[in-house]
């Protein structure tokens, strides 16, 4: 991080609030580009407007959730080299730039669990992550245009059972949309390095905010 370059704090980048610290266990989801059109989102936030921030933003994290598991878009990382590439490359700067303790590639979004390490601003690790595995898909699959939506969804993770709780679900997700019969079946994740290799790479624990 440069110098005059500060911890961003709690911001928005459009529909979606985000948190960007440094060392805070967050919980992070990105998606395909055709996931969920962006006319969804506004329809969501037009429903939700009469509720708190707080309520909002909560049912909005749930309505995410279950669009996403029913499988819109192209879904272009059921391809398994596709899939491989997003793996790789979350493993890939691990105790270099982060801390990663839990993950899952889905076919249109992916789950992380991530610890940033000191002087790394969330932000910049997902659009350097990002912008890589796009360019590597684009080319695997012979297309062009945009992959990733621009937006990413995080949360920060409050304590140990919220850290364990978001594991799970990370975990579990594959098995939850019915991809798989255990979590540990679904070879693009945590919970399939846990049972293959012995423990997941970045077995990081909680980081408090």
């Amino acid at each position: 991080m440069r110098k005059h370059e500060a911890v961003e704090g709690w911001h928005s980048r459009g529909y979606l609030p985000h948190f960007d610290g440094p060392q805070i266990t967050q919980f992070v989801t990105f998606r395909l580009y055709d996931s969920i059109p962006q006319i969804v989102f506004r329809k969501w936030r037009e429903e939700l407007r009469s509720l708190s921030k707080t309520d909002s933003d909560a049912m909005l994290r749930r309505r995410l959730e279950l669009y996403l598991d029913q499988g819109h878009g192209d879904c272009h990382l059921k391809d398994p080299r596709v899939a491989e590439v997003v793996q790789q490359s979350l493993l890939f700067f691990d105790g270099e730039r982060y801390k990663l303790s839990a993950w899952v590639v889905m076919p249109n979004h992916v789950h992380a669990l991530l610890t940033p390490l000191e002087n790394q601003l969330l932000s910049r690790i997902l659009h350097s992550l990002k912008s890589y595995t796009s360019n590597e898909a684009n080319r695997i699959l012979g297309i062009e245009g945009k992959f990733w939506q621009q937006e990413s969804f995080d949360r920060y993770i409050r304590n140990s059972r919220h850290f364990a709780t978001a594991v799970r679900y990370i975990e579990n997700n594959p098995v939850k949309a019915c991809l798989s019969d255990r979590p540990e079946n679904w070879p693009y994740s945590s919970a399939w390095f846990k049972a293959k290799v012995g423990s997941a790479s970045g077995s990081a624990g909680f980081q408090p905010a």
